[in-house]
């Protein structure tokens, strides 16, 4: 059974850092690409970074490449978002989905290439 936790959400003022944890077991994150989406308030869900299992590739939401970065710990089989720089429109529920297709391929956005997602973290941007 496949289960993914996300952790480190938390509130933060404009122009700050986070860095949000995507824990998994019963999946070798590694082999599996691993995407983070956020929610925010009255909007749709969207597709902020993936990364691609086995060769570690990194896709971005456009406007984010550059603030954003995506990352994985394969001894402790842990994905990480760090976010720098941070402002109001950043807030949201962020979730951490895998257990899917091995590479983000070019619809990862849509989340469709996932198979497991967890119940999200929240981050809220405010001062």
């Amino acid at each position: 059974q496949v289960q993914v936790v996300e952790s480190g959400g938390d509130l933060v003022q404009p122009g700050g850092s986070l860095r949000l944890s995507c824990s998994a077991s019963g999946v070798t994150l590694d082999v599996y690409a691993v995407g983070w989406f956020r929610q925010a308030p009255g909007k749709e869900r969207e597709g902020v970074a993936c990364i691609s299992g086995l060769d570690g590739r990194q896709y971005y939401k456009g406007s984010l490449k550059g603030r954003f970065t995506i990352s994985r710990d394969s001894a402790k089989n842990t994905a990480y978002l760090e976010m720098k720089s941070l402002n109001f429109n950043d807030t949201g529920v962020y979730s951490c989905a895998t257990a899917g297709s091995t590479r983000c391929g070019k619809t990862w956005q849509l989340g469709s290439v996932f198979g497991s997602w967890g119940q999200g973290t929240q981050v809220t941007v405010s001062s």
